[in-house]
């Protein structure tokens, strides 16, 4: 179970979250999915997470999404991402500033039934402050 569960996620990041494949979504998410630390103004359910990914790539130019790490046991799987791209539009009431930016992504995912149910997570935004 866990291999599969493993399987989804890498599915959600690179197919969903990478490509913005949405379409791809209602497969991997289900419609009841709760995100237990969601976005300012994100909507419930996995139209939340499409509401999300649309604006993280109108944000972000080039977005590129690396996963650094992830473990899975029974239907948990904990992944850290980090999400990388060029800001050239509001992401989060943050105005776009047009550098290089980086956001990175503690993701603890419960998977029932081949589908992404529940979400606890935290962001770093601090890749997003100007660098000295």
């Amino acid at each position: 179970m866990s291999e599969e569960n493993k399987s989804k996620a890498r599915q959600f990041y690179s197919e969903v979250m990478q490509k913005g494949n949405l379409a791809m979504l209602d497969d991997i998410v289900a419609p009841n999915f709760v995100d237990h630390q969601p976005a300012p103004g994100q909507q419930p359910g996995s139209a939340g997470v499409k509401q999300f990914v649309t604006a993280l790539h109108s944000a972000l130019s080039g977005l590129q999404v690396t996963i650094e790490h992830m473990v899975a046991e029974g239907d948990l799987v904990v992944a850290h991402v980090a999400c990388r791209g060029k800001h050239t539009g509001e992401l989060m009431g943050m105005p776009p500033s047009g550098n290089d930016v980086v956001m990175r992504v503690s993701d603890l995912v419960r998977i029932e039934n081949g589908k992404a149910v529940e979400r606890w997570g935290v962001e770093d935004m601090s890749g997003f402050m100007p660098q000295k």
